[in-house]
């Protein structure tokens, strides 16, 4: 089985790293691949600033799912929604569930409980692979372009964590069941992006450690994204062309680095001079999955 097949087949696929290095990018350029082979895939952000609908040229989520195209769909998911809705649904009754959202007590509970409203984003996840929401599509892949670094390996180790914390009762019920499904590698992937440059590297390989000390997770696939073109052997030394030799060069001592220290598959994917929209997705899917069919280097 090729690493493309491994990949499509995941339920949940988080895609993390340095902020800055391509994530949301990168998130992109998965769904639309699954996506193209025929499965049913949802793009999740859940930086409120609401930045991947840009890349895919529709509306605003707004928190809602939006249809991007054939078995492409995006959403911006607000994780106070998704523990309001379980609350919702355990409590029932329409005045005591309101008392309860509005009350004070309540939302410094939520703000403040360890782990909750990660739990609440994998819950989420789970929920859509399942079919379990009401009104939602058929969704069989989940592509979460996680938060940055050190936060998305909270996010990971959260579900555990509430599971520890509370041993009875439907959150603990969904702690459980959530901290199996992100531990289990057939159903969750981890994707790790960076830059070829000194700190996103080195976060890169401190973000392997981390997962491996937490979780016993490796991630299956490194994408190092934005690599400078190799330059001219010979031309004018002008600004322009010396600035261009100095980040190759950075470009080069940060991949042998790479090569020397990450073990895996990976796929480098050129900086291109594209704004960011579905062009530059579309580009980037090209020589993505061509990485993909090859192993890796």
């Amino acid at each position: 089985m090729s690493l493309l097949d491994r990949i499509i087949r995941r339920q949940l696929i988080l895609v993390m790293g340095k902020g800055g290095v391509g994530k949301s990018i990168l998130a992109a350029v998965l769904a639309h691949s699954l996506a193209a082979r025929g499965r049913r895939t949802l793009l999740l952000e859940v930086d409120p600033r609401e930045n991947l609908h840009q890349l895919l040229d529709v509306a605003p989520s707004g928190g809602e799912i939006v249809e991007v195209g054939d078995g492409l769909h995006l959403q911006n998911l607000k994780p106070r929604r998704v523990v309001d809705w379980i609350v919702d649904r355990q409590l029932k009754l329409g005045l005591l569930v309101r008392r309860v959202l509005d009350s004070p007590i309540y939302h410094r509970f939520v703000e403040g409980a360890p782990g909750l409203l990660q739990l609440a984003i994998l819950g989420h996840a789970l929920r859509l692979v399942r079919g379990d929401l009401p009104r939602a599509p058929t969704i069989e892949t989940v592509i979460l372009d996680a938060p940055a670094t050190g936060h998305g390996i909270y996010l990971l180790t959260a579900p555990g964590l509430v599971r520890d914390a509370i041993e009875h009762g439907p959150v603990a019920s969904l702690a459980g069941e959530v901290a199996d499904f992100v531990g289990d590698a057939g159903k969750t992937g981890l994707c790790v992006v960076t830059q070829a440059e000194e700190m996103p590297v080195q976060e890169a390989l401190e973000l392997r450690q981390g997962l491996s000390d937490k979780i016993g997770r490796s991630p299956e696939l490194l994408v190092v994204n934005g690599l400078y073109p190799p330059s001219p052997a010979a031309g004018p030394e002008d600004e322009l062309s010396a600035l261009w030799r100095r980040r190759r060069r950075v470009n080069e001592v940060e991949l042998e680095r790479l090569q020397r220290q990450w073990d895996g598959p990976r796929v480098d994917l050129p900086l291109l001079p594209i704004d960011d929209g579905p062009r530059l997705v579309r580009a980037l899917m090209e020589r993505f999955e061509d990485g993909l069919r090859s192993g890796g280097w």
